[in-house]
């Protein structure tokens, strides 16, 4: 076939998808009809595993999943804005991987709502100033946030999804490498960044600010600064990259937290985060644990941070495969309460299998 005859071809297709798009989206209407007269969530996180699992099995290429999954989460994006525009708090300001690991979750149709400090983050979704929020919980190089984590203690909201967000770091400037005074970034960032920080000499130049986006707009306003940020912090501060992938890993990713009212229903893959303080007593941390043990969970993450009530006291926060209505996780819950001074369940959600 000529290349007319096949864009001929594309383009009637083109047409076809137009119109079975549009007749989707009329359907989605309703649903959010259905979703607003029940009080049900716009968001439901268990029937977006079910949509995107659905997908893989039924794709036969040659688009790769990747691909297809970027579609629909664009189509989901625009499902929301017909139901009803959702608005989702992040750390920012724009150009923050907080928002980049949003954009790559909710698409391009919802509203975004940047605030300075990730327990603002919180407190957005918590006074429902917002629907939902995002928040950096863990980097596969720097280990904990700990300002999510402190921030998980007091805040009275469910973790409901979780996003694994590839993380690639740049150093950003205005000026010539040689000519950089000040390195802007969060500490997390420094220690991704650590050993290149060093062999470039800059280690002893570095300053902690509260987001990469904040790092942005001082190396934007400053002679003589620079920025460890992403690269849509670049073109949105209209800095040069001077050196790219700085992270000491390649695979460097971290995952975010998507907070919201209420847990997502359980898919089969799914995951429970717990917030639990110990007796002061021998052994009971590892009580706990053996509780989990004992049920058959296994355990995926820990962390620690003082409780802030009283000293040498600590909060652990644990997560678990499965979710908290299974009957294995409902046992091993109730066993490991009996070894603490408090026990919450922050949430449970699908488990997240790809990396945006």
């Amino acid at each position: 076939m000529t290349l007319e005859e096949l864009r001929s071809q594309i383009d009637a297709i083109d047409r076809e998808l137009v119109a079975l798009l549009n007749r989707r989206a009329a359907i989605v209407v309703e649903v959010g009809r259905l979703k607003n007269a029940d009080g049900a969530p716009i968001y439901a996180p268990d029937r977006e595993k079910q949509v995107f699992d659905r997908i893989r099995a039924e794709n036969r290429g040659p688009l790769p999943d990747r691909t297809l999954m970027a579609i629909w989460r664009e189509l989901m994006s625009g499902s929301f804005a017909l139901e009803k525009p959702l608005r989702i708090a992040y750390l920012g300001p724009e150009g923050s991987f907080s928002h980049l690991a949003a954009v790559g979750k909710f698409g391009a149709s919802v509203e975004y709502e940047a605030v300075t400090l990730i327990r603002g983050v919180f407190d957005e979704v918590a006074r429902g100033h917002a629907d939902f929020g995002i928040v950096p919980i863990e980097n596969s190089v720097g280990g904990g946030v700990i300002d999510t984590l402190d921030a998980l203690v007091e805040a009275d909201v469910r973790i409901c999804a979780e996003i694994n967000r590839a993380i690639h770091h740049n150093l950003l400037a205005r000026c010539r490498m040689e000519q950089i005074r000040r390195v802007y970034s969060k500490p997390e960032v420094f220690a991704q960044c650590q050993r290149w920080l060093s062999e470039t000499n800059l280690i002893g130049r570095t300053i902690p600010v509260a987001s990469t986006s904040n790092a942005a707009a001082l190396a934007r306003d400053e002679e003589g600064s620079a920025a460890i940020a992403s690269l849509m912090a670049a073109e949105l501060y209209g800095l040069d990259v001077i050196c790219d992938n700085v992270e000491d890993n390649p695979n460097n990713v971290t995952r975010f937290f998507v907070l919201g009212r209420q847990s997502a229903g359980p898919t089969g893959d799914d995951k429970t985060s717990l917030l639990f303080t110990t007796r002061d007593e021998p052994g009971a941390l590892v009580n706990v644990l053996l509780a989990l043990r004992e049920a058959g969970i296994n355990m995926s993450f820990i962390e620690s941070r003082p409780s802030k009530k009283r000293n040498w006291e600590y909060c652990f926060f644990v997560d678990v495969q499965g979710h908290e209505t299974d009957p294995a996780v409902r046992r091993a819950v109730d066993a490991a309460r009996g070894y603490c001074l408090s026990l919450i369940v922050l949430g449970s959600y699908p488990r997240a299998t790809d990396v945006l």
